[in-house]
This record gives structure tokens, sequence and C-alpha cells, in this order.
């Protein structure tokens, strides 16, 4: 199966260098290009992509509005949305995160990795190694107010799969997970299914959002 990809950026080099990487995929296809957030809700709507790739400052509209709009249709049963950024810690990825975006992607990482990333957006999984992901995390919600009790939703777990959830937060891959806790990798995606649906998360991405404002993990040392 074909992922179609959409590519909003303001900047007509960057689009073109993304689409002629993802073109030259067989199994990637670039259906569309936009230069701006409001050009990303109206290509969206007219194209139905499967990815979109959307950078997150943009005139006109930016990413993070563009992507609250996209991931609202449909109670989030739009396309997935990968933030382009220039920065490592970009102080707007964590709130495009918030807003319903799976992840995030620098502009100038290797070829590889973004293709990796498109990839996974389309396939439901984390765009990058859990463990880059938590250390973005940590360092994007430093400073920020968190809650201070227990979300009560916890107790709807089992026990299993709360221990899964906790790996799965402090950076585990579900390889890892399955190696600690002596279980198959097949069932250890059962758990983490089932913990991300009791809890109303979206992905690992949002599950490790989700661990640091509830003071679940520790954020790394900086």
């Amino acid at each position: 199966m074909t992922v179609t990809v959409l590519i909003v950026d303001d900047q007509t080099v960057v689009r073109a260098g993304l689409a002629m990487l993802v073109d030259s995929q067989s199994d990637l296809t670039v259906v569309g290009q936009g230069a701006d957030g409001r050009e990303a809700i109206r290509l969206t709507g007219e194209l139905a992509p499967d990815v979109v790739l959307m950078d997150i400052r943009m005139p006109l509209m930016d990413g993070l509005e563009a992507t609250r709009r996209l991931t609202a249709v449909n109670d989030g049963a739009g396309p997935r949305v990968v933030i382009l950024t220039t920065y490592d810690f970009d102080e707007y990825v964590f709130d495009a995160l918030h807003a319903g975006a799976c992840g995030f992607l620098l502009k100038h990482a290797p070829p590889e990795e973004l293709l990796f990333g498109i990839r996974a957006a389309a396939d439901g999984g984390a765009l990058l190694s859990p463990a880059i992901t938590t250390r973005l995390i940590a360092e994007l919600t430093t400073g920020r107010p968190r809650a201070g009790r227990l979300p009560p939703e916890l107790a709807r777990l089992t026990p299993r799969e709360r221990e899964v959830f906790d790996l799965l937060v402090a950076g585990r891959s579900n390889t890892e997970i399955g190696r600690a806790l002596a279980i198959a990798e097949t069932t250890v995606k059962t758990h983490v299914g089932h913990a991300l649906d009791k809890l109303g998360l979206r992905d690992r991405v949002h599950a490790v959002i989700y661990a640091y404002e509830h003071r679940l993990v520790t954020p790394p040392p900086r």
C-alpha cells in the first residue's frame, strides 16, 4: 500500500527537497504541497493524505493552529500530522504535540530518518526512538505546571498494563519491554494498545507527555 503525503512548508526549496526524497520511494508518494496552514487544511480536505509533514513556523496560519484544526476533525480520525522543525527543542513542538501531532522530525535529519518517520507515522507508531522522544518531552516540559495528584484513570490499568506503560514512558521499545517482562512482543503491543485506550491517549508520544504532566516519571539530568 502506498502512503500518501502532503508537504506544507513556506520555503519552496524545502518543499521541493522533501518531495524529491519522498517520491524516490516506491511505497511513498507526494499528493500535494502547501505554503501555509490554510493551504494545509484546504489540501487535506481535497486530497485526504495519510501523513501531513507540517512546518511549525509559517505565515498566515502557523503549523500549530493548522495541526489543531486537522486533528480535531472526526475525533482525531484525520491524517497523521508530523511537525517539521529546524531546532532540536523548538518550544512550539510541545504545543503541537498537545494539539494532536503524532511527533516531530528535524528538517536537517538524515534522509533515512525522515523516511522512517513518515512510515512510522502512517503505521501509527512512534516517529523516533522512544529514548529520543522521552528526552524531548523532558526538555519541553521543564518549568511547566504539572498535576499534583495521580489521575484516577490509571486505576483502570491492570497490573501488567501498568508495568508495560511505565516501561513505555521510560523510553523502552516494545522489544525491550518484552525482554524486561519476559513476554512476547505481540503481547506487549496488545498491552500498549489497551493502556493507551484506557487512558485516552493517541500514541506513545502522548503517553510520554501524559506521564511527565502527572509526575509519573522524573526528567533525566540536563
